[in-house]
């Protein structure tokens, strides 16, 4: 009996470690990506205008800064907004790199964004039909990466 005493004061704390380690983990994220977008939008105030790769840069950092939310509120990661952030990057790269890349080249980004989308509906219908039950305050895991979820 003794032993199981020691094992749960063990697992106790190791959660503790493991929890106070997301958190900061979480901050600097966090951080980091407020500091990345706020360093890039003020080169772009000083350039005086800000082109489309610019502004899917902003909606990639919107979206990172979401993944970090949910997860900070949920304890959950939210697969569509990885999704999200995966498309915008390789629409981003399409964009600023179509004219330096070969036709096969294009077509794979293309198809990968295909798939990608493929993907985030497929989450989307699974979101609504087998939605998860929530506990409290947190959402389900598939459930948080529902846009208005």
């Amino acid at each position: 009996m003794a032993k199981q005493g020691v094992k749960e004061k063990l697992d106790g704390f190791g959660d503790a470690l493991v929890k106070g380690f997301q958190l900061v983990a979480l901050f600097v994220i966090g951080g980091t990506i407020v500091w990345s977008a706020g360093s890039d939008y003020l080169k772009m105030i000083s350039v005086g205008h800000a082109r489309l790769d610019d502004i899917l840069l902003l909606f990639i950092y919107l979206e990172l800064g979401t993944i970090v939310g949910i997860y900070f509120k949920t304890d959950r990661l939210p697969v569509l907004f990885l999704l999200y952030v995966a498309i915008t990057a390789l629409t981003r790269f399409l964009a600023v790199d179509v004219k330096d890349l070969s036709i096969p080249s294009v077509m794979a980004v293309t198809g990968s964004i295909l798939v990608l989308t493929l993907a985030a509906l497929i989450v989307q219908i699974a979101a609504s039909r087998f939605a998860m039950p929530t506990d409290g305050n947190r959402k389900a895991t598939i459930d948080a990466g529902r846009p208005g979820a």
